[in-house]
C-alpha cells in the first residue's frame, strides 16, 4: 500500500527512463499494429516550452494519457510529466513498480489513507456505509468496528499522517517543476468519467501553493481506442484540444490568487476554498469548451465512472 515511508521513497526523473522504453518499445508500434492509432493534437503552441505548466485534462479511461505523452514525445524540444496518481495504484507489487519507474506523483485522498488506517485497526477494508459514517456522510452504518477504529491509535494519529503525506506531495511537485523541470499532469476530476464532472480542488491548491500555471486539455476519443482494462490500444482517433494557459496572476484565475501560505490538502488550505473552488470551476468549464459534445458536462455534472471503495482499492 501506499504510506509514508514509500512516498518519501518515490524518485522523478528529468528524462524518465520507464517512459521512454514504453514509448519507443510499445506505443510506438501498439499505435500502428494492427489497427493504426491517430492521435491529432491541437493547439501545442500554447504549451509554453520556458516554464513548467500543471496540465488539466479529462479523464475518460485508464489510459487516455498515454497517447499525448506519446505525441508530446514525439513532437520534441517538451518537458516530460509526471502525472498524479492515486495511491490504491500501489496496492499491488506489479502496478507499484510500474508506477515507480513512470515518474509519477502518488496522490492518496483523504479516504484513501482513512480507508487505509481502519484496515490496518481492524484487519479489513471498510464497508461503503462504514466509510460513510466515519465521514460523518448520509448513509453511514454505526457499528462496533467503527467505534473500536474510533478508539485506535490509528484514527488519533490519523490527521498528523495525512498532514505528513500531504507535505511529501508537495515536495514531490515543487521538486518536479523546479529541480527535473517536468511538467506535471493532473485529472481534476479525480475519477474517470466519460462525460466531464466537478472538479477536485487539489489541482487549484497545488498551483497556487506553486505559482504555476495551468494549461488546460480536452481529450475526446480516447475511451474507444483503450475500451477496457487493457493497455493496448484498439485503433481509432483521439484527438487533444490544448488551451491557452491560465496564470496565476492572470485574467482568468487572478482575482483568486491565494497568498497566504499553506499546505495543499491539509485543513490549511480550508480557509480558501472558496478561491479553490472559483479556480477549479474555471479550469472545467476551459475543459469543457475543448472536448467532444460526447464528453461534455451532463446534466448533473456527477461522474459516471468508479464510486465507493473501488476508488481506494
Amino acid at each position: 500500500m501506499l504510506d509514508l515511508a514509500r512516498l518519501r521513497n518515490v524518485r522523478l526523473h528529468r528524462i524518465p527512463p520507464g517512459q521512454r522504453l514504453i514509448a519507443e518499445f510499445f506505443l510506438r508500434w501498439a499505435f500502428v499494429v494492427p489497427r493504426r492509432t491517430r492521435i491529432v493534437l491541437e493547439g501545442a503552441e500554447f504549451i509554453p516550452r520556458d516554464r513548467p505548466v500543471f496540465f488539466a485534462m479529462n479523464h475518460t479511461d485508464r489510459y487516455n494519457y498515454w497517447p499525448l505523452q506519446y505525441a508530446l514525445y514525439r513532437l520534441g524540444g517538451l518537458r516530460y510529466t509526471a502525472t498524479w496518481v492515486k495511491g490504491k495504484y500501489y496496492e499491488h507489487p506489479l502496478s507499484a513498480f510500474f508506477m515507480s519507474v513512470t515518474n509519477n506523483i502518488p496522490v492518496p485522498s483523504r479516504g484513501y489513507v482513512l480507508a487505509g488506517e481502519f484496515r490496518r485497526a481492524i484487519g479489513r477494508r471498510p464497508t461503503d456505509a462504514e466509510y460513510r459514517e466515519l465521514r460523518g456522510e448520509n448513509g453511514g452504518a454505526p457499528c462496533d468496528e467503527v467505534r473500536r477504529f474510533r478508539d485506535s491509535r490509528e484514527f488519533a494519529g490519523f490527521e498528523d499522517l495525512f498532514t505528513r503525506m500531504m507535505a511529501e506531495v508537495t515536495r514531490l511537485n515543487r521538486e518536479a517543476v523546479s529541480r527535473y523541470a517536468l511538467n506535471v499532469l493532473v485529472f481534476p476530476q479525480g475519477t474517470r468519467s466519460i462525460r466531464l464532472s466537478r472538479g477536485h480542488p487539489g489541482l487549484a491548491q497545488m498551483t497556487q501553493h506553486l505559482g504555476v500555471p495551468i494549461v488546460p486539455v480536452g481529450c475526446s476519443g480516447s475511451d474507444r481506442i483503450f475500451p477496457g482494462p487493457s493497455p493496448y490500444p484498439q485503433g481509432g482517433r483521439v484527438v487533444y484540444r490544448i488551451g491557452a494557459p491560465l496564470e496565476p496572476d492572470g485574467p482568468e484565475i487572478g482575482a483568486h490568487r491565494v497568498r497566504e501560505p499553506f499546505v495543499p490538502f491539509t485543513r490549511s488550505a480550508e480557509p480558501h476554498r472558496t478561491r479553490f473552488a472559483a479556480i477549479t470551476d474555471a479550469v472545467m468549464e476551459r475543459i469543457n469548451a475543448l472536448v467532444d459534445p460526447r464528453y461534455r458536462f451532463g446534466a448533473t455534472g456527477t461522474s459516471d465512472g468508479v464510486s465507493g471503495m473501488g476508488r481506494f482499492f
